[in-house]
């Protein structure tokens, strides 16, 4: 008696450890099935599959970094700013600990490998060639285009990111600020607006498609004859293509690195007597922006830094 007295202990002492080694696989396997849960997303470059929610992500274009940030993500590393060392003045303080990757043109592939990330985010015109090194790495999403396409760029990243709906209201949030600036424009959307940049080699008109072009048209803006395409971002002019700058508002800015390049050939340019004859520079309607926020950061923050500039040259 006392045999089976034990043996059914024993029985039963086995069953229950069995059911506990069960329960605490079966735990194991939920738990470890939640983290392994992924999601593909359709890009330039095909198709990624991302595991989880994405916490280290590397960003390679600079609007793809406004992007995350808009989002609420940090990033862990991102291309450094065209301007600014490494960051652009209206991001720096929200990028305090990234690491800076190299450029958009020449990313630092061991440094990302290093940063161990588990999302990728750059962009086909800047990063084809080395896309198969960069998804060896982690998820790579690539976006197709630059400058114009921002918003579509910026909800891709925002697919990426696993955060669609938080993206849409960001989009939805800027269109609605555009359409209540619309209205407070009234009949001063009708004026043709103009943009000129100037580089460390040439000057440019801007058209349509360009980052500020799209924003302009969104706005309402008209855009003098010449400046209307939607197929060419810019055009390089020379000083006798100078007249093709009028209109009723210009806005230009140059892009200076530091070496003053850009600064001399926007003096000689402005004050060429052909730029002091145009009929927007004698009413007074030429005005200097950043080229940061007009042009080469090229994110949603700064299509919303801007907005702050139409509203303060029209109606302040």
């Amino acid at each position: 008696m006392k045999r089976i007295k034990w043996v059914a202990l024993f029985a039963a002492l086995f069953l229950i450890l069995s059911a506990c080694g069960n329960q605490k696989s079966a735990g194991s396997n939920k738990a470890s099935g939640k983290a392994e849960s992924s999601y593909e997303v359709k890009n330039a470059m095909g198709t990624a599959t991302i595991k989880g929610t994405p916490k280290r992500v590397v960003v390679l274009t600079n609007e793809a970094t406004e992007a995350v940030l808009a989002l609420g993500v940090k990033p862990v590393g991102a291309v450094q700013s065209w301007l600014g060392d490494p960051w652009y003045k209206h991001i720096k303080s929200k990028m305090d600990g990234v690491e800076n990757v190299g450029t958009e043109v020449q990313p630092n592939i061991e440094k990302i490998a290093s940063l161990k990330p588990d999302l990728i985010i750059g962009n086909k015109v800047r990063q084809e060639e080395v896309y198969d090194k960069l998804s060896a790495i982690a998820p790579t999403v690539f976006a197709e285009t630059l400058s114009g396409d921002w918003k579509g760029n910026f909800k891709l990243a925002a697919e990426a990111l696993n955060q669609k709906e938080k993206g849409d209201q960001v989009i939805a949030d800027f269109d609605k600020r555009v359409a209540d600036l619309h209205k407070k424009l009234g009949d001063k959307v009708k004026q043709k607006v103009s943009l000129v940049r100037f580089t460390d080699a040439d000057a440019r008109i801007y058209h349509k498609s360009s980052f500020a072009g799209t924003i302009l048209d969104q706005l309402g803006f008209a855009r003098p004859k010449g400046q209307e395409a939607n197929d060419l971002g810019q055009l390089k002019v020379t000083k006798e293509q100078i007249p093709d700058m009028d209109a009723d508002v210009l806005f230009y800015y140059t892009y200076e690195t530091g070496d003053d390049k850009a600064s001399a050939i926007e003096k000689d340019y402005v004050n060429d007597q052909l730029f002091k004859n145009l009929s927007v520079y004698k009413k007074g309607s030429v005005h200097k922006v950043d080229d940061a926020v007009w042009n080469t950061a090229g994110g949603v923050l700064a299509a919303n830094l801007m907005l702050d500039d139409i509203e303060k040259y029209f109606l302040k």
